[in-house]
């Protein structure tokens, strides 16, 4: 396991519990960030999962996978933390979840489509993922992952007099960033990497692949009663994004 990857598995397994509970009961119609952003539009790119076979790429504790297989999907998932894969196991008696990475798929057979929410950019060689998810996607499959808004994810917060603003960052400076997660009163740090528009669209023609979707997550209309200042952001500048590509 290389380096990056390490780093991720502690900081997740450090963070399991809490971001379970944080996402399923501090917050009970689901915590803004996912379920009312980044997942109303990956579930809207994936349209109707009956029947399909789906790989959870990253499953974390386990959110997608249940949901999915309620709407009929048959799923098998894995993730590098082996915290988040115990809890994903408890909510998911029944599925097929394993210890693996995106650099190393724990397994041989072939989806229909391979589900990667907010886990690639973790990932420093965006070539090498693209190789193993080639590996276990049917030719004609989809590879559905989202990610941090290349524009958004390098801004930088700086002070004018008593006020602190956001100001847009180094775009084209390809590079490991830290963003900051808050658990329980104590700041931690979220290595991640970014890549341009540039950089994410070659890969995708460079592995084989052609783009068939591509939306820019936008929040839900009951989120701005519930996360206010959260939805007001959201409405004017994209967090995440959602890609939907085709192994030809």
């Amino acid at each position: 396991m290389k380096a990056e990857e390490r780093r991720t598995q502690k900081k997740y397994d450090m963070l399991a519990e809490h971001y379970h509970n944080f996402r399923t009961k501090e917050n009970p119609q689901g915590w803004f960030y996912n379920e009312m952003l980044e997942m109303p539009t990956t579930l809207s790119v994936l349209g109707n999962v009956k029947g399909k076979k789906i790989l959870d790429f990253g499953c974390g504790s386990g959110i997608y996978a249940r949901l999915l297989t309620k709407k009929g999907a048959k799923l098998k998932g894995f993730d590098i933390s082996p915290e988040m894969l115990k809890i994903a196991k408890q909510l998911n008696p029944k599925l097929d979840l394993r210890l693996g990475s995106g650099n190393k798929i724990p397994f041989k057979e072939k989806f229909d489509i391979v589900l990667a929410s907010l886990v690639v950019h973790y990932l420093k060689d965006w070539n090498k993922m693209f190789k193993q998810v080639k590996r276990v996607l049917k030719k004609g499959g989809y590879f559905i992952f989202s990610t941090g808004n290349p524009m958004t994810e390098v801004r930088e917060k700086i002070k004018i007099g008593k006020k602190k603003i956001y100001t847009f960052g180094d775009y084209f400076t390809e590079r490991k960033i830290n963003s900051s997660w808050e658990v329980k009163g104590k700041k931690v740090k979220m290595p991640f990497f970014h890549l341009t528009y540039e950089t994410i669209i070659k890969t995708i023609i460079k592995n084989g692949f052609e783009i068939v979707d591509y939306k820019d997550c936008y929040p839900i209309k009951k989120a701005k009663k519930i996360f206010p200042e959260d939805y007001a952001t959201a409405i004017k500048r994209p967090s995440f994004n959602v890609w939907k590509v085709k192994l030809k």
